[in-house]
């Protein structure tokens, strides 16, 4: 643990952060927790994960959680739906917590436990407060009133917050556009990924077609997200009908769970595609199944930036997605794959078929892919920004000493 205090307050050995998230379940906002939080440098910090009610950790999460021990606190009260009772719970909670472990830096992830955790930061004189978002829901998500609401409310949080971390440039201009907060407060910080996974293994490839019952020469193209409104799922299918006309040794896998599985199921019937659209439904191996595609496609209405179209890249398979939110900034268009307009299903389709039809330049952007996300998307470069960032508020407010970098 952390020896003693100096004289600023801070720990002479280590500064003392919590990482905050409302549930470690399958998705891409807990993934980027686990990714800065195991890779921030144990020398420097003694790191606490403070969770809520998790129900489909993955076993990646279950083996990140059990190697913290101790340092993990759950804290059941911490939920995503809003229930003014219990969140007025967690929040007292949150501040016995901090109360007693004195951090010097709270993190928080998502909304909701950004909401709390940053009100009981600042209740309990946190030194650095910092937040990150994971994309915003000022548009695509709600009607006009509730947006209001959402917006004030993060405009009454961000005089609680000492900076908030936007994963792309155009979250950080949409915060600046709705007056939430100013440029000095917003620091841009692309997630990163453990690269090393994204190996393709021609045998775990094999395998795993052998086990969805897919030929060798068939073509794959496949959408790994939730199946919500928000992620096009309908979408996928109605370009998958056409795609199918066209090659009709073309299988589509479907990975992920949500709300309109059953009602796409049905539509999957409807258009006879039974055998043609195969529903993984929630899984761990999602690198696998990326080596298995062709083509990667992510027909979002809204998406704060595409961990899947990040990950995709990173396996070599080239990605089909929609103009929207933070995507540009995750995908080359034309070099590392291809934009389209949302809700779009003729230009979806078109640009399906336009790569199966060009397997040469399905190639070449398979490699641009690689070096892309290479370059861009590192999980070492995600926490080393992040750690010069607290190092920069604690600076400003005099609680670290020049050579303690």
């Amino acid at each position: 643990m952390s020896a003693a205090r100096n004289s600023t307050g801070i720990d002479m050995k280590k500064i003392k952060v919590a990482e905050v998230i409302t549930r470690m379940d399958w998705g891409g906002s807990p993934d980027i927790y686990r990714i800065l939080a195991s890779h921030l440098d144990p020398e420097i910090y003694d790191i606490t994960l403070i969770i809520g009610r998790t129900v489909n950790p993955t076993n990646k999460t279950k083996e990140f959680l059990a190697k913290f021990g101790g340092r993990v606190i759950p804290v059941p009260s911490l939920k995503r739906d809003i229930d003014p009772l219990i969140d007025l719970v967690c929040l007292g909670n949150l501040v016995a917590i901090f109360a007693k472990e004195r951090f010097d830096v709270v993190h928080t992830h998502t909304a909701k436990a950004g909401a709390l955790g940053r009100l009981a930061s600042g209740l309990c004189g946190i030194k650095a407060i910092v937040h990150t978002p994971h994309g915003h829901n000022f548009y695509g998500y709600f009607g006009r009133k509730k947006t209001g609401r959402i917006i004030r409310i993060e405009k009454f949080l961000s005089g609680w917050t000492d900076m908030i971390i936007a994963l792309t440039e155009l979250e950080k201009k949409d915060y600046i556009k709705f007056n939430i907060a100013g440029d000095k407060k917003i620091a841009v910080i692309c997630q990163g990924l453990e690269l090393d996974e994204y190996v393709c293994d021609q045998r775990e490839r094999a395998d795993l077609k052998k086990a969805f019952k897919i030929d060798e020469g068939d073509n794959v193209v496949g959408m790994v997200g939730r199946l919500e409104s928000v992620k096009g799922p309908e979408y996928f299918i109605e370009a998958a009908a056409k795609v199918s006309e066209k090659f009709p040794n073309t299988k589509f896998i479907i990975a992920g769970e949500g709300s309109l599985r059953k009602t796409l199921e049905e539509k999957v019937a409807r258009l006879g595609l039974r055998g043609k659209i195969i529903f993984a439904g929630w899984r761990e191996d999602i690198p696998g199944i990326l080596s298995m595609l062709d083509i990667m496609v992510l027909p979002s209405v809204n998406e704060a930036v595409g961990m899947a179209l990040i990950e995709a890249q990173a396996e070599g398979v080239p990605v089909v997605a929609s103009d929207v939110g933070g995507v540009p900034e995750v995908v080359e268009d034309g070099k590392t794959g291809i934009l389209v307009p949302p809700g779009n299903v003729p230009a979806l389709r078109n640009a399906i078929i336009g790569l199966l039809s060009d397997k040469g330049k399905m190639k070449v952007m398979a490699s641009s892919g690689k070096l892309w996300v290479r370059d861009r998307f590192k999980a070492e470069d995600m926490a080393r920004k992040t750690s010069e960032l607290y190092m920069e508020i604690l600076r400003k407010k005099g609680c670290l000493r020049s050579e303690r970098i």
